[in-house]
């Protein structure tokens, strides 16, 4: 390992500690944190730690950027509720001289129209709103086990009358074992801020986030399980909340007394993701998908009744050249949202 990384990695962490990142829509431009695909969707929302070639990875993690994703191209359309939309475009280049692969992606999400009415109600006529992010990212492959990636992102926000522009950068490393099928990752995400407000002087914070993530090719089983820690920057990240009798742990089970330690293990493992792949046939042609993100169970869920809150599932199958992948992800008892994408690669058709 270079003598600068590890000062680099120091500086970047002690950073990170001075930002005061909190959830609960505080917040500008939380479209970033969209899943981009449907792979991404049905494993539970985040996927940082898995180096093959998919090109959509990247958008989350450019260290995952690697020569298996070159000239990928790919399209993701995400059906929210309500007739809102969100989609991702992307493109893969490597050069293998510089040790660098390269991405360029488009990425929105479109809130519909909406009826604009004065303090009265009285009709005005009809709005719309929409944000917008240029994702550039590169990443460079150090050393033979370790690659380091950066994604710079130009974020355009327009709702109603009220306009905002943003630059933002992701930063990312990954550690591969190939022996040992494992890979380890640390993504530092949206690191910026608002070029310009909504409302001219009033400039609000940016989703920035750490997170770490792990993850695990078994040797006699085709089966890849990842574990994500996100907000590695914040460790409280639970509501407690006053009206509540009874406190939902884990998996469903009810802790009645809210102690201090129902309490710790409840924030504890909202900060985890789990996800697991099936990789089926010769060439792994054929994939099924789930994932579990409790945070979104405990924030999702509405007391007293059962849901699917915070599970996903998802399948992808490779036909011809086309791969084509489906996410699902239970976002409520009322409802959840579908995502499509579909993928190829340019050089399969020489």
């Amino acid at each position: 390992m270079p003598k600068k990384l590890p000062i680099l990695l120091a500086l970047s962490l002690s950073a990170a500690s001075l930002l005061n990142a909190q959830l609960g829509g505080r917040k500008v431009y939380a479209f970033l944190d969209l899943p981009v695909s449907a792979r991404i969707t049905a494993l539970g929302g985040s996927l940082i730690s898995v180096q093959d070639d998919d090109a959509n990875l990247a958008y989350a993690n450019p260290a995952l950027l690697n020569p298996s994703m070159h000239q990928q191209i790919g399209f993701n359309y995400n059906f929210l509720v309500d007739g809102v939309g969100s989609g991702y475009a992307s493109y893969a280049h490597a050069v293998e001289k510089w040790r660098t692969t390269f991405h360029g992606g488009i990425q929105f999400a479109n809130y519909g129209t909406f009826d604009l009415t004065d303090e009265f109600g009285a009709n005005q006529g009809i709005f719309k709103a929409a944000d917008y992010a240029v994702v550039l990212g590169a990443g460079f492959q150090a050393y033979d086990r370790l690659t380091v990636g950066a994604n710079l992102k130009w974020v355009t926000s327009r709702l109603e009358s009220y306009n905002s522009m943003g630059l933002l950068a992701d930063l990312a490393f990954t550690y591969r074992d190939t022996a040992k099928n494992l890979t380890f990752s640390l993504v530092m995400h949206h690191i910026g801020g608002q070029l310009t407000a909504y409302r001219e002087g009033n400039f609000e914070p940016v989703p920035f986030e750490m997170q770490l993530g792990l993850s695990k090719k078994l040797e006699h089983l085709p089966f890849r399980f990842s574990i994500i820690y996100h907000h590695f920057d914040q460790w409280s990240i639970r509501y407690d909340d006053p009206s509540a009798e009874d406190e939902t742990i884990f998996f469903g089970d009810v802790q009645t007394e809210q102690s201090p330690t129902a309490k710790f293990f409840d924030n504890f493992f909202r900060h985890f993701i789990f996800s697991g792949e099936f990789l089926l046939g010769k060439r792994e042609n054929f994939r099924l998908r789930f994932g579990y993100n409790h945070l979104m169970r405990k924030e999702l869920s509405i007391e007293n009744l059962r849901s699917l809150a915070g599970f996903t599932f998802g399948a992808g199958i490779k036909v011809n050249r086309f791969r084509i992948d489906f996410g699902r992800t239970n976002y409520h008892l009322a409802g959840g949202a579908t995502q499509l994408s579909i993928a190829t690669n340019f050089q399969e058709f020489r």
